[in-house]
């Protein structure tokens, strides 16, 4: 009998998605656990028994200083060369929305040249306010292996008020883009880059998601665990909802990458 990939959705003060995110990978075939960071920093539950880290939406510590930045100093102090070796060993992290924040204040992503210096950030919108909405998102690379089976232009939600997507330098976008880790970018419902509402919050180049040199560590701004049935999407009742444009299918994916790779 195969083993199920187990997850650890790891929370803070503040986190909210935690829960959805847990759903949403026990419907993809994993065993997940929510627990608050310090239960790995103290060994109470030992990292090595997963095989994905996940970072949730929410508000990590009030978004005080600046949007994950909080949480992703806690981790640097204590916990950051587990979270590295853990990467190394095959395993997956995935970063969503407060928790890709998190991942680009920790230089886990984009982890160009394999540095963990910070050179990209995600900052206040452009409309200056919180934005809840449904986006188009644009496939730009195969190169992560959450991606494998989406097809077209997946659609889902986000919600946030620190999305816009900066770089240090255009040093630094160059490499994003010659690398292949741009792995999304907004588009409008016709698949063209195009301003506000498109790209809710200004988002340089329309860059909604990056993932790291391995293809294994990927951080978006857009929620996947909110859009992983039918009817959570707003127009179900009157279009047919592909497997391939939902959330789900990132969530598959990466269960899938673990029953293969490190399961079989």
């Amino acid at each position: 009998m195969v083993s199920k990939a187990k997850v650890f959705v790891m929370k803070s003060a503040g986190t909210n998605c935690d829960e959805e995110t847990r759903t949403a990978f026990e419907l993809a075939g994993a065993l997940a656990t929510i627990g608050f960071a310090e239960e790995l920093f103290g060994k109470a539950q030992n990292i090595s028994r997963y095989h994905i880290i996940v970072f949730p939406g929410g508000f990590s510590y009030g978004d005080d200083i600046a949007a994950g930045k909080v949480w992703a100093t806690e981790i640097k102090h204590f916990f950051h060369e587990e979270l590295q070796k853990f990467i190394s060993q095959g395993n997956l992290v995935l970063g969503i929305c407060n928790g890709f924040q998190v991942l680009v204040k920790l230089g886990l992503l984009p982890s160009l040249d394999g540095t963990t210096e910070q050179t990209v950030s995600l900052t206040f919108n452009d409309s200056a306010r919180y934005e809840d909405r449904w986006v188009h998102l644009r496939k730009c690379s195969n190169k992560s292996v959450f991606i494998n089976d989406t097809d077209g232009l997946l659609y889902m939600p986000i919600a946030h008020a620190e999305g816009k997507f900066i770089v240090k330098n255009q040093k630094v976008l160059n490499k994003l883009f010659k690398n292949n880790q741009v792995i999304f970018q907004y588009t409008d419902r016709n698949d063209r880059l195009a301003g506000y509402p498109a790209n809710p919050n200004g988002s340089l180049k329309n860059i909604a998601g990056i993932c790291d040199p391995t293809g294994r560590v990927l951080g978006m701004m857009p929620h996947p665990e909110r859009a992983v049935v039918r009817t959570h999407y707003p127009n179900w009742r009157r279009h047919t909802i592909k497997p391939s444009i939902m959330g789900m299918t990132i969530i598959q994916n990466c269960v899938n990458y673990i029953k293969k790779s490190l399961l079989s």
